[in-house]
Formats: structure tokens, sequence, C-alpha cells
């Protein structure tokens, strides 16, 4: 028979021991920090093609997913085991023609654009010089300061082009081909991506079932039941937001294209790209597409720049009050503030795709605090705190299961 107080003692010593390695362990890890951050970033590039497999692959599953079940309805009893093959490769082709389609039709469009734009500048500018005139009067202050300006920041671009630029041919040559390396490492990365996108969206299920089995072996009933249940609720924030949020973004896209056409607004698949593409940001990504938009089309007709802005608050009062809540519903449940504080903090750490992902993240861990608290509440014999906060604040934040 094992004795009570030599098990104490034995757990007790344990305990001590995980606190005394964590503690080594976390001063390690602020110690050599750069060098950890290093190592994570020599990881990363090593394994991009397997990250960007991933990606390609959770974004696909839930069209692999309904294919597969139609498959399994439609298909003749012989060929049913052939379902999961001929969803992973139907997904996979439509994903591909997709992205194959929307490059067509905007990249040639695109570089017609902002060539036209590029050439058409020093006589948009006089025109918009002769107009802020027209418009304001002959105020010789604000022409001269639109001439000198112009004129000066035009000049310079040029001198900077002609003496540093032209001169440094062999430079500019050496990062064209920096830059073709880069790409080809690129698109070395995506083609390896894409089967690895295969391999992942065939053994979807398996791979499932393995993640179950590691963690029932490893943990507790009660951790194992805790941990799987936060793995769903993962899923589904991410997947439930990111794949709803590329959806009203393209929607968004189409109808600011449908609207800027009929308005006769110049540059309209440029700027319909641009608002589409970082509405997938939220909170500032409306503000981040519109600005450079409305500079666009500023050159070209300052009215016709005012009827843009008012068309983009007309659109964006649509999208979040009507399309994203039809979308989206309210997955997140986190107000306005955590949004902001949510896209300034992981944006400053990992940039356009820490503005994407920050939502979704942060409503994780939002609410494993919230479960933190009921919980230390509850044993502590406490919860009335918490009915009373909710009582108080019933529109209290909180991430809709």
């Amino acid at each position: 028979m094992i004795d009570p107080r030599k098990q104490r003692y034995f757990y007790g010593m344990m305990a001590g021991f995980g606190a005394i390695s964590l503690s080594i362990l976390l001063f390690f890890l602020l110690y050599r920090l750069q060098g950890v951050g290093k190592l994570l970033g020599e990881l990363s590039a090593i394994l991009a093609p397997f990250i960007y497999g991933g990606v390609m692959a959770y974004l696909l599953r839930p069209l692999c997913n309904a294919l597969e079940a139609f498959f399994q309805m439609h298909f003749a009893k012989k060929l049913k085991r052939f379902a999961n093959a001929a969803a992973v490769f139907s997904s996979l082709v439509i994903g591909i023609l997709v992205v194959y389609a929307l490059l067509t039709m905007v990249l040639p469009q695109l570089v017609n654009s902002v060539v036209t734009l590029w050439n058409s500048l020093p006589g948009k500018m006089e025109q918009l010089i002769g107009w802020a005139g027209s418009t304001f009067g002959e105020d010789e202050h604000l022409v001269s300061f639109f001439n000198e300006n112009y004129q000066t920041y035009f000049k310079d671009i040029d001198t900077w082009v002609r003496e540093n630029v032209i001169p440094q041919v062999s430079n500019i040559v050496s990062g064209v081909g920096t830059s073709v390396v880069r790409v080809m490492k690129f698109l070395y990365n995506i083609l390896i991506g894409l089967i690895v996108a295969i391999y992942v969206l065939h053994g979807r299920k398996r791979f499932g079932r393995q993640a179950v089995l590691i963690v029932r072996s490893a943990f507790p009933d009660r951790w194992a039941e805790l941990i799987l249940e936060e793995a769903k609720f993962v899923d589904r924030m991410f997947g439930g937001f990111i794949d709803g949020k590329i959806m009203d973004s393209a929607i968004v896209g189409v109808l600011c294209y449908v609207g800027c056409s009929a308005l006769r607004i110049p540059n309209a698949l440029l700027v319909s790209v641009l608002v589409g593409v970082t509405n997938i940001i939220p909170f500032f990504g409306p503000v981040i597409g519109a600005v450079p938009a409305t500079l666009l089309i500023l050159i070209e007709s300052p009215m016709k720049a005012l009827w843009f802005v008012i068309f983009v608050l007309v659109l964006q009062q649509l999208d979040g009050n009507v399309i994203g809540p039809k979308i989206l519903g309210n997955r997140t449940g986190l107000s306005g503030f955590w949004v902001m504080f949510a896209i300034i903090l992981f944006g400053g750490l990992w940039g356009i795709v820490g503005m994407i992902i920050c939502v979704p993240l942060f409503a994780v861990i939002y609410d494993t605090v919230r479960r933190l608290v009921i919980r230390g509440l509850r044993k502590k014999d406490h919860m009335e705190l918490w009915e009373e906060y909710r009582s108080t604040f019933p529109d209290t934040d909180e991430v809709k299961k």
C-alpha cells in the first residue's frame, strides 16, 4: 500500500521540478528571443510548401466535403469508394479555375490601368490645378502652392530616375535576378503546396482521427474532452469567419464594380479590386481601400471622387448591416473595441496576415479567458458575481457557440 504522505511529497517534488524547469525554459526563451525568432523564421521558410498546402486544403475543405457527400449520393455502389478522390480532384480543379479566372480578368486590366494612369499623370495634375483654380478662385497663393509643389516633386522624381535608376543598370539587373529567384521559389512552394494539399484533403479524415487518438492517449478523459471541444470551436471560428469574409469581400467587390461602372467612375476595375481585397481586413479594411482608390479617381475627376466616396459609404453601410450579418452572423461576439485592439496588435506583429486572422484568433483567446474566469468564480463559489455582471451588461461580449 502506498503511503499517502510519501505520495504527497512525491507530487510536491514533481510540481516543484516542473515549475523550476518551466522557469528556466521561459528565461532561455526571453534571453535568446532574437535567436528563437530567427530559428522559427528559418523553419517556416523550410516548411513553406506545407504551410501553403495546409492553408489551401483548409480553405478547400468545405467544398471538398460537400462534393464528397454529393458523389456518395449519386455514384453507383461500386464507385462510392472513389467519391473522396473525385471530391479532392474536383475541389482542387475548381479552386485553380477560380484563381485563374480572377487573374485573367483582373491582371491585364490592372496593369493597363496603372500604365495609363502613370502616362496621363502630368496632364491630370495640370487639370487638377486648373480645376482648383476655377473652383476656389484665382488665389495666387493657392495656385503658386500647387504649381511649385507639383513641379518640384515631379522634377525630383524625374531627376532621381535619371541620376540613380538609369546609370545603375547592373544593380537593376541584379535586383531583377534576385526578384526572379524569389518568384521562382514562390512558384515552387505553391506547386509543392498543391501536392501537399492533395494529400491533406485526401487524408483529412484519417488525420482527424489520428489527432483524436493522440489527445485521448496523452490526457485524462476530462482534459481530452476540453481540448477536443476547444479544437472544434477554433475550427468553426477560423473556418467560418475566413470563408465567410472571403465571400463577403467578393460580393462587395462585385457590387463596387457594378456601381462604379454605372457612375462612370474611372479605373472602375482597379478601384473595385482595391475595395474588395481590403474589405477582408475587418474594421479598417474599407478605409484602407477607399483612401488610395479615392486618390486615383481624384486625379481623373474631383467630382467623381466625391461621388465615389458617397457610394463607398453607402456600400459599406450595406455590407455592415445587411450583407456581412447575413453571411457571417455574430460569429465572434467581440465588440468594436476588442476588434480594433486585435487588428492593431496582430497587425503590428504579423502585418497583413495578422490583420486578416486577428478577429477569429482574438475571439478564441477571449473565449478561453472567459471560461477561465467562470471556472475560477465557480471554484470559489462566487458565481453570483458573474450573474450580476451578466444582468448589468446584458449585451456583454460572448463568443457564439
